[in-house]
């Protein structure tokens, strides 16, 4: 995670990987910091390094219950896109792609970002005409997108099942070119590494058991590793959003499911785009390991477990190959859950709440990994200035009483999926 020489590399591996400098401190946590996150994911790490590199505030303390990225950010599939519909989702997360575009430079960490594009795939006429109507308005803000036809879809994915026989029959598709996939473990770790730098304390097995507040106002933390008091406190915490806010006596309009994935056995290079379905509710990539990494929609059950059960592997798989025929020799590696914070209109809440200088980052849905920098990136800004910044001032809490809620569908590989 430092950069060695080859030679430094091939010391340690004689060594069994043994004595490894570290990447990032292990400090204990001290008794206050001018802000304390919760959450020591994706968007919990990002928040802090933009905190420290954008607002000059490194006193902060990153919390994780476990270890950094044994959340979401380690049990999602990877996918990065901008490919949205209306104004409040296009602005933020095509800020967030071109974050993306710059990371690894910006964090001195490869974090593998890959542009292989992402492709929607059309099955009827409706479909072509709603794909039409969104690539227009991403056009129109600034966002690149190519709808293709069935024959461009085939020049792009010739596995795809094109007989007159298929059980979806492809019609076309839209195409984001710039979307892909990053490698989330090395995003934790390129954060972790760069916040770490920048004075942030990280500290993980901590978890957080309860919330101090005097009035309206939080004040601290408690924790297994004792009492941290804090001027402000962010909370990142994914799946765990409500009951985690309950601590402070919030009530959410969140829900959280189980979303399952898998992948294959690895494969020669097969696949190099990001296939995704809103009718056969499945989506697919190929790792570099040569997996086939791909998944579908919820269990449609409350958990906060990180497993699954069979009938939503049955059916993504199905799905898969039923587009893909040829992949139904392929064996099954292993599958994984992850915990979504499901929000009443399947977008994120990004802001304030009742409580002064408490603030809430969740509601993500399906779409948490694509938006970390950007999460990070407003976040920090409504932290640190207690205001929201212009690209999350409609993801507020209060949208949900107001009625100005963001409801888009079919942004996603399922129907109102983001």
């Amino acid at each position: 995670m430092a950069r060695y020489s080859i030679f430094s590399l091939a010391r340690h591996a004689l060594r069994h990987h043994e004595d490894w400098p570290r990447a990032w401190r292990d400090p204990q946590p001290k008794p206050a910091y001018d802000v304390v996150i919760v959450g020591g994911g994706g968007h919990g790490l990002a928040t802090a390094y933009y905190l420290a590199k954008n607002h000059g505030i490194s006193n902060v303390a990153v919390l994780e219950k476990g270890w950094l990225g044994g959340g979401n950010t380690g049990r999602n599939t990877t996918i990065v896109r901008s490919n949205y519909l209306l104004p409040a989702n296009a602005r933020f997360y095509e800020h967030s792609l071109k974050l993306w575009e710059g990371l690894s430079r910006e964090l001195n960490y490869n974090v593998m970002f890959s542009q292989r594009g992402v492709l929607n795939l059309a099955h009827s006429d409706a479909q072509m005409d709603a794909y039409a109507r969104r690539g227009n308005a991403m056009r129109l803000n600034g966002i690149d997108a190519v709808l293709l036809d069935r024959d461009g879809v085939r020049d792009m994915v010739p596995q795809l099942d094109f007989s007159a026989a298929a059980r979806f029959p492809i019609r076309g598709g839209l195409l984001q070119p710039r979307g892909g996939t990053a490698r989330h473990d090395a995003v934790a770790w390129g954060f972790a590494r760069a916040a770490d730098a920048r004075g942030v304390d990280i500290i993980q097995n901590c978890e957080v058991t309860g919330i101090l507040r005097e009035g309206d106002r939080v004040t601290g933390v408690e924790t297994t590793r004792g009492t941290i008091r804090a001027g402000k406190i962010g909370l990142a915490v994914a799946g765990h959003t409500g009951h985690v806010a309950a601590m402070a006596g919030l009530r959410l309009p969140i829900e959280s499911h189980l979303l399952q994935a898998a992948v294959s056995e690895p494969l020669k290079p097969l696949l190099d785009t990001v296939v995704t379905s809103g009718a056969a509710h499945v989506y697919v990539s190929q790792s570099d390991k040569g997996e086939l990494v791909f998944g579908g929609d919820l269990d449609f059950y409350n958990s906060y477990a990180q497993r699954g059960n069979l009938p939503a592997i049955a059916s993504f798989t199905t799905a898969l190959i039923a587009l893909f025929p040829g992949f139904g020799r392929l064996r099954l590696m292993r599958h994984w859950g992850g915990v979504m914070d499901m929000t009443m209109d399947g977008s994120p809440i990004i802001g304030k709440t009742p409580l002064r200088n408490f603030y809430i980052d969740g509601g993500w849905c399906y779409g948490g990994f694509k938006a970390t920098p950007g999460s990070g990136w407003v976040f920090a800004h409504t932290i640190a200035n207690d205001a929201p910044h212009p690209l999350n001032e409609a993801f507020s809490l209060e949208r949900f009483a107001s009625g100005h809620v963001i409801d888009e569908r079919g942004a996603g590989p399922v129907p109102g999926a983001h």
